[in-house]
């Protein structure tokens, strides 16, 4: 053999010895990592395997930030961002300081009730706790624990609460009492949208006093609806330094007070969880206060809106029905096509309990939902991609918006009411986005007058005024004279307080170190109004 050819048969011998053994490595990982697949398959089979779909968790308490989630794909990750933590009961992301289970990795399992089973497990007109005692139907989803287990509590969403509100029945469901609504685009009575005043209703939420009524002036004075009476609107008044001397000339022009609640606690979970008797003292009581010290004694006073949109779920609702108030304007429609109509709670909102960790009523109550449809934000909403819609305009914009963006802002959403079903568009205001804002406010009076001027089928009403109509349904042909938006019409004379009323300077026990100022028409109180004293008598 000459050399040449064995340094060849040495030199192909040496790269087949390497691919052999390179060969080799390779079946060794092969086999390697499918043995690591197959354990983490099993591990996170085991891992999902006492997980509830979509339920996120923890793998340790180190970073109450980090939660992961069983898929179809395998576990996922998410990251609260920096100021934030994840709350395992609520399934989301929190304020640091409101989480309280960052020491645990999953949520506290609840017991389901045994509601659905093959063959009953109670005699009729009861239901069957997690245990298999049985007990009335009625204390299911009431918002006290009766089971041992606390299992008749734990599921009361609108599926799960066995004494949930019916499906909406036109038949049964029918004005001036009732409306109901299984398709958006309905109309009550199904009068025809042509034929419809478009109501916008303003609101304003939180305190009347100095800071703002010289806005609401610049607002609502010499600005008239067709039929020549004032245009109005409704206050939300949180009690806390509101002016009542400024309330009361408010009522006095006709506009509509209601109630925002005395403490305007700025726990959002406050809301969430409150008892009957929390919401009767913050809202019963803001009301009490309004009558007195504003001097209003007309019952006109039968609105309310929870501070931060925090709907109270049924605990809400049933305090308004004891307490005889006419309506809602806290619950939040989804941007849609199509905005809703007001409805009663007779029967099933028809729409989804819509917003971040909201609660929302199940069951049937005699209430009247001024429901807030969402506006859209998009400055081109037939081009541009779909986003989230907002309820409060100040929340509809990241930065300040221009003159221009403001007013094309205003311009869509009126169009979206007034040509599809009329349904009354919902301005709701914090009155500081309006006043700090040169350009939004110009904006703001140049779109009113220009509607005031343009359509003589618009009315700006209260939202009192609003349901008279769906109470009396008059087509804009006969609207002019339609007496419920002829009260108060265009007020003259002098104003409420002639004296210009009293400024007192007071304290109470429920707000230890606070000396608190409260202008009245009325005489001072002993003491500064809150939720145990709300009359200022000082003898709680």
């Amino acid at each position: 053999m000459s050399r040449l050819r064995f340094i060849l048969v040495l030199l192909f011998a040496a790269v087949a010895a390497v691919r052999a053994e390179e060969r080799v490595k390779r079946q060794t990982a092969d086999a390697e990592t499918t043995v690591d697949e197959d354990a983490v398959d099993a591990f996170t089979k085991e891992l999902c395997a006492t997980k509830g779909a979509q339920e996120y968790f923890r793998l340790s308490t180190q970073d109450c930030r980090k939660v992961i989630q069983c898929t179809e794909v395998g576990l996922e990750s998410l990251v609260c961002p920096p100021s934030l933590a994840f709350d395992l009961e609520l399934q989301a992301c929190n304020w640091k300081e409101e989480v309280k289970n960052c020491g645990k990795t999953t949520k506290d399992k609840k017991v389901r009730p045994l509601t659905s089973t093959k063959d009953p497990l109670c005699e009729g007109g009861k239901l069957a706790c997690g245990d298999g005692t049985c007990l009335p139907r009625e204390v299911f989803c009431d918002g006290n624990p009766d089971c041992n287990d606390f299992s008749d509590e734990n599921f009361c969403d609108i599926n799960s609460d066995p004494n949930r509100a019916p499906q909406c029945d036109k038949a049964e469901c029918q004005l001036p009492s009732c409306f109901c609504i299984n398709n958006p685009s309905e109309t009550p009575n199904n009068i025809d949208p042509k034929d419809v005043p478009q109501m916008i209703m303003i609101t304003f939420d939180d305190a009347v006093n100095n800071n703002n009524v010289d806005l609401y002036d610049l607002i609502f004075s010499g600005r008239s609806n067709p039929n020549g009476c004032d245009i109005k609107a409704t206050f939300f008044v949180s009690h806390k330094y509101t002016n009542y001397s400024a309330v009361s000339e408010l009522h006095r022009k006709g506009h509509e007070i209601a109630v925002h609640s005395i403490s305007h606690n700025d726990s959002a979970t406050f809301w969430t969880e409150a008892t009957v008797q929390d919401w009767t003292s913050e809202m019963a009581g803001a009301r009490q206060i309004v009558n007195r010290f504003a001097n209003i004694t007309d019952t006109t006073v039968v609105g309310v809106r929870a501070p931060y949109l925090r709907v109270g779920g049924n605990n809400q609702f049933l305090m308004m029905e004891e307490q005889g108030f006419l309506y809602d304007s806290t619950i939040v429609a989804p941007l849609a096509d199509v905005p809703l109509w007001p409805y009663t709670l007779y029967y099933r909102m028809p729409h989804e309990c819509h917003g971040h960790i909201q609660v929302c009523p199940t069951r049937a109550y005699a209430v009247w939902e001024m429901v807030m449809n969402e506006m859209d934000r998009r400055e081109d909403p037939a081009h541009e991609e779909p986003l989230p819609g907002c309820a409060m305009v100040d929340s509809c914009f990241s930065n300040k918006p221009t003159g221009d963006q403001f007013y094309t802002f205003l311009t869509n959403n009126f169009n979206r009411h007034y040509n599809t079903n009329r349904a009354p568009m919902g301005l709701f205001f914090h009155s500081a986005f309006i006043k700090n804002n040169a350009e939004v406010l110009d904006a703001f009076l140049f779109w009113l007058d220009e509607i005031l001027t343009n359509h003589n089928d618009v009315y700006f009403v209260t939202m009192t005024q609003g349901l008279y109509w769906l109470q009396d349904i008059v087509p804009i042909s006969q609207i002019a004279n339609f007496e419920p938006w002829k009260d108060k019409c265009a007020v003259q004379g002098p104003p409420a307080c002639l004296n210009g009323g009293n400024n007192c300077k007071l304290d109470t026990s429920e707000l230890p170190g606070e000396t608190v100022r409260l202008s009245t028409c009325m005489s001072c109180p002993n003491k500064y109004p809150w939720l145990l004293d709300p009359n200022g008598d000082g003898l709680f």
